[in-house]
């Protein structure tokens, strides 16, 4: 397929080559994040949109690969949570695919590196930490608004 016709068809289906090639960007820019991150033993990169970040390294679902991602927790004395709002977007990002494939994963809190289990909240518990996820942190409730899906929220157990 040439250039004009992956033009084409992605014209025809409301996109354009610019918007083709943003998730690639998008994913450079995570990638960059978490390496930063964690060579810097969690000195550099530590926020995204003025919050604190960790980076979670989950197992890739389908390819067994290891994969960095960093994301903005809820982080209560002892427990930490993770939303996987994905911005709203229709679909669960693909950590959360990954966890929910292997719950083993490891994380990084600043310098503190370790290994926990990944649990997915049931309701009502998801819905009494979603509460204190909005007061604490407003944007996570206006993705909530451009989804139809229900926002999972992962508390992170250290092993």
């Amino acid at each position: 397929m040439g250039r004009d016709d992956r033009h084409s068809r992605n014209a025809a289906s409301g996109g354009t080559l610019r918007a083709m090639r943003l998730p690639l960007i998008a994913r450079w820019f995570v990638k960059a994040h978490a390496t930063l991150y964690s060579l810097s033993n969690g000195k550099v990169a530590t926020t995204m949109r003025g919050q604190p970040i960790l980076v979670l390294t989950t197992r890739g679902a389908k390819t067994g690969a290891i994969r960095k991602v960093p994301i903005v927790p809820l982080v209560e004395g002892d427990g930490m949570y993770v939303i996987a709002s994905l911005g709203g977007a229709p679909d669960n990002p693909a950590w959360f695919n990954n966890l929910k494939a292997d719950p083993n994963v490891e994380v990084q809190w600043y310098a503190d590196k370790f290994k926990a289990r990944a649990v997915i909240l049931p309701e009502p518990e998801r819905s009494q930490v979603w509460a204190r996820v909005v007061a604490a942190m407003p944007g996570f409730g206006d993705y909530q608004k451009k989804t139809t899906r229900v926002i999972p929220i992962v508390q992170l157990v250290r092993a």
